[in-house]
């Protein structure tokens, strides 16, 4: 058993003197809470391998896919599971829609606005009310043009509802099944293509439409040159959205299939923002023709051709 006096405290000095007294001994430095650690140089290389991961959203993605799926653990066939997908307060629906009105050079629009709770409410009302918007706004369009003129007589065109809705919904929720699809399938050919969820590309498509709805009732202004600048602007905010989002994921791809993939997405795009304006607001005069003067003017035609 130790004696009494070797159970003693005792002070040493300074740490530098007992070190050069006794070379070969071990000391701990137990850092005061208070005092920050200085920052240790990384691996080189390091910086740019975080930049990307904060471009591509590939920081605390593991987290994410965990948190998701604890938050999604019900049954595909209960209520509970498609109610997650709702889950989501006024103010995150409106800051996602000022992020795609106001679109970050160098920002991806996943990773500061969707990926921490990707949400189906805002995607599926701005498509319901964008549908609404398309239709109400194509026959006063065509109700103001024709104003006036006494062979035109106004029909609601009630079609025009069920056109646009299919159109619209269709594009909202097929072009991002294809788009999902072809990343699943880059990425098992190539390992550092970043893929997204089919949840995401929902959100990215359904947010960026948000645009329209205001520019859709702005094409009631029966001039031409308006409409297309007004559709100008609204291509040009919605097309950079979707290709700041859509392009770090594939870049790292082969160039070729790189390039064609964002060009096809914004086609897709120019092509449902011109056909909705030239099938819904520049229809055919004589589509407008009331039955009853119609009729007489080919009749008189054809005896006149007699």
């Amino acid at each position: 058993m130790a004696a009494v006096d070797d159970l003693q405290f005792e002070e040493f000095g300074d740490t530098a003197t007992s070190l050069a007294a006794n070379p070969d001994a071990t000391t701990i430095s137990i850092e005061d809470p208070g005092e920050t650690p200085k920052h240790q140089p990384g691996p080189p290389g390091g910086s740019g391998r975080e930049e990307d991961d904060e471009l591509l959203g590939n920081d605390d993605s593991d987290k994410t896919e965990l948190l998701a799926g604890q938050k999604k653990s019900s049954p595909f066939w209960t209520f509970e599971y498609y109610q997650t997908f709702f889950d989501v307060d006024t103010y995150q629906v409106f800051d996602r829609i000022k992020g795609s009105l106001l679109p970050i050079p160098g920002k991806n629009f996943v990773r500061l606005y969707i990926r921490s709770n990707p949400d189906l409410y805002g995607p599926f009302w701005i498509c319901a009310t964008l549908v609404f918007a398309i239709a109400i706004s194509g026959n006063l369009s065509n109700f103001l043009i024709h104003l006036g003129r006494k062979t035109y007589h106004y029909v609601p065109e009630f079609r025009k509802v069920s056109i646009a809705a299919t159109i619209i919904y269709a594009y909202a929720w097929l072009v991002p099944l294809a788009l999902w699809g072809f990343l699943v399938w880059r990425n098992s050919k190539v390992m550092n293509i970043v893929s997204y969820s089919f949840l995401e590309i929902v959100c990215v498509y359904g947010y960026s439409l948000f645009i329209y709805i205001p520019t859709a009732i702005l094409w009631i202004i029966p001039q031409k040159v308006v409409r297309w600048i007004l559709v100008m602007i609204a291509l040009g905010i919605s097309g950079s959205v979707l290709a700041m989002t859509f392009w770090p994921a594939v870049r790292e791809d082969n160039r070729r299939i790189a390039l064609a993939t964002v060009v096809t997405i914004v086609l897709l795009h120019v092509l449902l923002s011109v056909g909705c304006l030239a099938y819904f607001f520049d229809a055919p005069e004589m589509d407008h023709l009331p039955t009853s003067t119609a009729a007489p003017n080919q009749t008189a035609a054809a005896a006149k051709a007699s």
